[in-house]
């Protein structure tokens, strides 16, 4: 009888270990889910912000064509690679498009017209704000894929995961500094301030004594 006893108890709380260890791994499982989710929607919405972007340089540099077109070509791969789901395939392909969108402002560096134009200025802030909140998340998603990945591996978890089919996620791996936006500063003639776009003419004083000679 004491032995049934042991017996019913081990089962029972083998049991109980099994079933927190299945929600355990569901928890996890939807951490991770809900942090790739918020870097998805800031992908797709710097994605949003390239078009016009290149539009807005494009109008003031029309001749750099093999910068935009490499431009358009880098987000189109990067939305293909993000409809897949798979951070491994999206990774490079956001990579890419970080490389050809520093390229692009480079570019910019070159028309100093376009620190009037607030399009432009708000469209780098755009930018820039979305690159911030995508690292953030970058963080967030790559933290939960560890925890959830290690209890995948742990006892009794591992006894459940191939068998309720929970698998283990990739990282979004990133070069360290690759999603930075370029600041684009537009340096000025020597003697000429640079903060303001130029106003109007201004009259100056006249001068009575004769000309430099």
């Amino acid at each position: 009888m004491a032995v049934l006893i042991v017996i019913v108890v081990i089962v029972v709380l083998l049991a109980v270990g099994l079933w927190a260890g299945y929600n355990g791994l569901v928890k996890r499982r939807n951490r991770t889910q809900e942090a790739w989710s918020e870097i998805d929607v800031e992908l797709k919405r710097r994605h949003d912000l390239i078009p016009n972007l290149v539009s807005t340089v494009q109008g003031y540099a029309a001749h750099e064509k093999g910068t935009f077109e490499a431009v358009t070509q880098a987000r189109a791969n990067a939305v293909t690679a993000g409809a897949t789901g798979d951070p491994g395939q999206i990774a490079p392909a956001e990579n890419a498009l970080s490389g050809a969108l520093r390229s692009l402002f480079a570019v910019a560096e070159n028309y100093p017209q376009l620190r009037a134009v607030e399009s432009f200025l708000q469209l780098q802030e755009a930018l820039t704000s979305t690159e911030d909140k995508i690292e953030y998340a970058r963080r967030y998603y790559n933290t939960s894929a560890r925890d959830y990945n290690i209890a995948l591996q742990t006892f009794p978890r591992n006894l459940l995961a191939g068998m309720l089919g929970f698998q283990a996620v990739g990282f979004f791996e990133i070069a360290e500094g690759d999603r930075a936006v370029p600041e684009v500063t537009f340096e000025a003639p020597v003697g000429v301030a640079s903060t303001t776009p130029p106003g109007p003419p201004v009259a100056g004083p006249t001068s009575s004594g004769p000309p430099p000679g």
